[in-house]
């Protein structure tokens, strides 16, 4: 297995084990932070958290699926819009020792260097 298809594929795992992270309890542990920080309801709280799962399960499945420029450039959308979401509402996430936020340098980094390469097996 090449490089490139390597990083696609740990892109695709990492995807996956977030949707997992974030419905591992029903999305209870995202929807406490969220209210928490900002003071919206349980409904709303949850529908963000399910929203997100739901994206995220979408990308994950179009990178393993159908990995095309597209594909990169829409994940790479998710991964800004999060990131600036995530930062209007909950900014202590830059601060988290397992780098809620601070992963993304690295994942926009990847979907770059695989936008500009053709797409592999």
């Amino acid at each position: 297995m090449n490089a490139d298809c390597l990083a696609r594929k740990s892109l695709v795992a990492l995807w996956w084990g977030t949707v997992a992270a974030s419905l591992h309890d029903g999305g209870a542990a995202g929807c406490a932070m969220l209210r928490q920080a900002t003071g919206m309801s349980a409904g709303a709280a949850l529908a963000v958290v399910l929203l997100g799962s739901a994206w995220d399960a979408l990308i994950g499945l179009a990178l393993l699926l159908r990995p095309r420029r597209l594909t990169y450039r829409l994940a790479a959308a998710g991964v800004i819009g999060m990131t600036v979401l995530a930062t209007a509402l909950l900014p202590t996430l830059w601060l988290d020792p397992f780098g809620a936020l601070l992963k993304n340098g690295p994942v926009l980094a990847l979907l770059a260097m695989l936008d500009r390469r053709e797409p592999c097996a």
